[in-house]
């Protein structure tokens, strides 16, 4: 239901109407803003890559030929806009050491628990590879198909797989404290 609601709303904003494409912009900023920040670690970088994606999806909106498609094509343009924003900008490998958030540091609580602080694992995803964390946070954050993953990435389905598989492993080798890297 929710899917033919979302398509409802794409059709309506490809015929002009402007509250469905606020709509859609209600319903997708957010997702879109953690997903470029999880790509270039800059908020800054990040809100200026979304807003000129948001801007190029309302001018491209009409050339969208499948409604169920936007999703992916809304990521994928985002995507693209950081890539842009890093390249403009002269960032090495796109990555800034500015946290979107304070409460990030490694080493939050007193390492009694076996269970991870919410910064311990916010660490721990960043000092992942960039494209296995993004294929992390698509996959568990965002929710999306191992599908919709590879057309947004750029990547055969297999890649994805790949790229699950090893960050999966280098995280659970991480909070194990297994110093072994088997992913070199």
């Amino acid at each position: 239901m929710q899917q033919a609601k979302a398509d409802l709303l794409v059709i309506e904003a490809q015929a002009g109407n402007r509250a469905a494409f606020e709509r859609l912009y209600q319903q997708y900023n957010q997702a879109l803003l953690r997903f470029a920040y999880r790509f270039c670690s800059d908020e800054h970088l990040a809100r200026d890559a979304v807003q000129e994606a948001w801007l190029s999806l309302s001018k491209s909106l009409k050339t969208l030929k499948d409604p169920r498609g936007f999703r992916v094509w809304a990521y994928k343009t985002v995507r693209w806009r950081v890539v842009d924003q890093v390249r403009r900008r002269g960032l090495v490998d796109g990555v800034q050491t500015e946290p979107l958030c304070e409460d990030t540091a490694a080493g939050e609580g007193d390492g009694s628990s076996h269970l991870a602080t919410l910064g311990q694992l916010k660490a721990h995803l960043e000092a992942l590879p960039r494209d296995e964390r993004q294929a992390l946070a698509l996959f568990y954050l965002e929710e999306m198909k191992l599908s919709e993953i590879a057309a947004i990435l750029g990547v055969p389905l297999g890649t994805v797989k790949s790229r699950l598989n090893r960050a999966r492993g280098r995280l659970r080798a991480q909070m194990t404290g297994d110093d072994h890297d088997q992913f070199g």
